[in-house]
């Protein structure tokens, strides 16, 4: 996975430097949007809905129900479709040729893609996770090596290239799965395919089930329920590409830097951050018994517990604060190794500085909320979320104000505002869970002065040696500023070592865990 994650992120550095920030913007967010909306609205909810029940029930019901998607995604991609070409601004032909054709194509692609629905379900509800994985990695390598190619050798195509690739990313995914059931199904001797509720091909697709009702209304009640959840989360998860694309805050070249920026500074939060959080909270949620104060709980497990968060808490402000410090003198350098001048210059350096800060804040929430989330009552979580959705609601109104005045950046800039917020009210409810207890775990926050002195002079090193040395003297500049980043590097994570033994002890503890579940397994 690891593998195919580094193929695609070399594949797409290539393909950058071919591009003008323009196409990237229609491609990445105007046109993406249109898929990912008429995906959501089609299958979201049935999905929830049909991956709820059981393995035991009526599968030609829900197949039937699943089914049910691949109109509902021809309706919604036409109507889509009409309000992308008609009611919003379309892009000078001039400078963006064939936008039309790309939204046709856009919209094709998410039917394709539902007509793989059913086997998706089926597939996940009998734990085939091998199956998707390979499924979606082999289809995002492909759709970048052929956009790779096309861009090298068809550059005149324009969104041509980027619209039969979308196409030709959902058709591979489709037929993994369409391949792996054929095969699956004609053989015997197969143990998963004594599992299946499904005997032949023929069986995954609409048909009259003996009880006589065409689906399970229970199931479809459920759809509709999930629908009207699910509907508000879309518009304040995709909210930034919405405010982009309907409230013309940003032109297209803008939206393309901006998009670019944002994917490469979350990288950290979903390849480091968020497995630590998932685990961790798996991790208080066994320990911590919920709807109780500390005081009333067994006191080792909270004394564990205390040492946990408080641990987690240090790694994630140090971690946060490296990238940070480090990252607002080598955002120039990494943009241009990664996009050319394309991304390092103009708007990109500051954006990418901006990120390195909201990382900090990221990685702050994420231990916070994963210790509040698994500690609170089932009252508290409600009241919680209905917070969330105020705090959601208020961000998609600050963005707007934010991009008016200050362009891209106001879009990180509420983003930082709002995991402020929820920082906040994570720490309030830590310090109110423990305050009856003799454990301090937000002490984690807290920096002896020598490293805090550590970083500070990394900072104020580095910035200078970007200075002078990047990002326009020659590649022997560029590698001396790295040479004085790993330096300073060194440096700050000895300090490291030298002052928070506490902290080295644990990451020790857990490593030396870790290497003892391998082995058992």
């Amino acid at each position: 996975m690891v593998l195919f994650r580094l193929i695609t992120f070399v594949l797409n550095a290539f393909i950058l430097r071919f591009l003008s920030k323009e196409i990237v913007g229609i491609v990445n967010v105007r046109l993406t949007l249109l898929y990912s909306t008429t995906i959501f609205l089609a299958r979201e909810a049935f999905r929830r809905a049909c991956l709820s029940g059981g393995v035991q029930r009526d599968w030609s019901q829900t197949l039937n129900l699943l089914w049910l998607t691949v109109p509902l995604g021809v309706f919604w991609s036409l109507f889509l479709g009409w309000v992308w070409l008609r009611l919003l601004e379309v892009p000078d032909p001039k400078v963006i040729s064939h936008y039309g054709t790309g939204v046709v194509l856009f919209g094709l692609s998410a039917v394709v893609e539902l007509l793989g629905e059913p086997f998706w379900v089926l597939a996940q509800a009998h734990m085939f996770v091998k199956l998707k994985v390979i499924a979606e990695s082999l289809s995002v390598i492909l759709k970048s090596v052929l956009i790779a190619f096309l861009v090298l050798w068809l550059p005149h195509w324009g969104l041509y290239i980027f619209s039969l690739a979308q196409l030709f990313y959902t058709a591979v995914l489709v037929l993994c799965y369409v391949i792996y059931f054929k095969k699956l199904l004609d053989s015997p001797e197969s143990i998963k395919q004594e599992t299946l509720p499904v005997s032949r091909m023929t069986d995954m697709l609409p048909s009259i089930p003996r009880s006589g009702a065409f689906v399970n209304w229970t199931e479809a009640k459920l759809t509709w329920s999930f629908f009207k959840q699910s509907f508000l989360k879309q518009i304040l998860t995709e909210g930034e590409r919405y405010v982009m694309t309907f409230l013309n805050v940003l032109n297209f070249g803008d939206q393309g830097v901006y998009d670019i920026v944002n994917n490469l500074g979350s990288l950290v939060a979903r390849l480091i951050f968020q497995p630590v959080e998932e685990s961790f909270y798996v991790f208080f949620a066994k320990v911590l018994e919920r709807e109780k104060d500390a005081t009333l709980q067994k006191q080792e497990d909270v004394a564990v517990a205390a040492v946990v968060l408080e641990s987690l808490l240090k790694l994630a402000l140090l971690s946060g604060l490296t990238i940070t410090i480090f990252g607002f003198a080598y955002s120039q350098l990494a943009l241009d190794i990664y996009g050319g001048a394309m991304l390092s210059s103009g708007s990109g350096p500051v954006l990418l500085r901006t990120y390195c800060l909201y990382v900090l804040l990221l990685a702050i929430n994420g231990v916070t909320e994963c210790f509040t989330f698994a500690a609170m009552s089932k009252e508290q979580v409600d009241r919680y979320n209905f917070t969330m959705l105020a705090l959601s609601s208020s961000f998609l109104l600050l963005s707007y104000l934010l991009t008016r005045w200050c362009g891209s950046l106001g879009f990180i800039l509420a983003n930082c505002f709002n995991m402020g917020i929820r920082i906040t009210q994570s720490l309030y409810f830590i310090h109110r869970y423990f305050r009856n207890s003799p454990y301090r775990p937000l002490a984690g926050l807290h920096l002896p002065p020598v490293l805090l002195g550590a970083f500070a002079l990394s900072g104020g090193i580095t910035g200078v040696s970007e200075v002078f040395l990047c990002c326009e003297q020659g590649w022997p500049a560029k590698l001396a500023h790295v040479a004085v980043g790993a330096f300073c590097l060194g440096v700050t994570l000895g300090t490291v070592f030298l002052t928070e033994t506490k902290l080295i002890h644990f990451l020790r503890t857990q490593l030396g865990v870790s290497r003892l579940a391998d082995k058992m397994t």
